[in-house]
């Protein structure tokens, strides 16, 4: 299988795992949503597979604030398997196939430099695991994911939404949520 055959591959999975009828118009505290990704790294993902999802849509421009986000995820979920962070990077432009070859590889690297600063907090909590492994990163390249996950338009792009273990719908914030507050969600 060439590469260019995975890649189709890959986007047909993720496509057909998330019709545009699963979430019309704004999603709802309290209602069930399961949400199908595959993120660069090709992991299977879903806000319903028994994780607390802490899943965060936003642009290139606004990567600092799911950083924020990140920063401020309790301790006790780092490292642990009942928690997981998925950021959804919106490309609010559209790209050729080798732009977004190149695109995906930059946001690997990104990863991976990041997967470095999680690292050091990781060691300072004797959390023996590779950080890298616990970083998970969807591109939407069309908008489509974000614009449904959002509500928003894909110029203004960046919420921060929480899932039950079931997919639940617990929370949402349009911007990054305190410490306190995100903690007393993903509890």
């Amino acid at each position: 299988m060439t590469l260019r055959a995975f890649h189709f591959f890959l986007f047909a999975t993720a496509v057909s795992l998330f019709p545009a009828a699963l979430l019309p118009g704004e999603l709802s505290n309290g209602q069930r949503y399961r949400v199908n990704f595959v993120d660069v790294d090709g992991n299977a993902l879903s806000t319903a597979d028994g994780h607390v999802t802490v899943l965060v849509v936003t642009t290139t421009a606004d990567r600092e604030k799911a950083r924020a986000v990140g920063d401020r995820v309790p301790d006790y979920c780092l490292g642990n398997p009942k928690y997981r962070m998925i950021t959804i990077l919106d490309f609010t432009r559209r790209h050729t196939q080798i732009g977004r070859e190149v695109a995906t590889m930059l946001v690997r690297h990104h990863l991976d430099e990041e997967a470095k600063r999680l690292q050091v907090r990781y060691d300072q909590k004797k959390i023996s695991r590779n950080a890298r492994s616990d970083i998970f990163t969807v591109t939407d390249f069309d908008g489509t994911l974000s614009s449904q996950l959002s509500g928003q338009s894909p110029a203004a792009n960046f919420r921060v939404s929480v899932f039950a273990r079931n997919g639940e719908l617990l929370q949402q914030w349009d911007d990054v949520p305190s410490a306190e507050d995100l903690a007393a969600v993903v509890k």
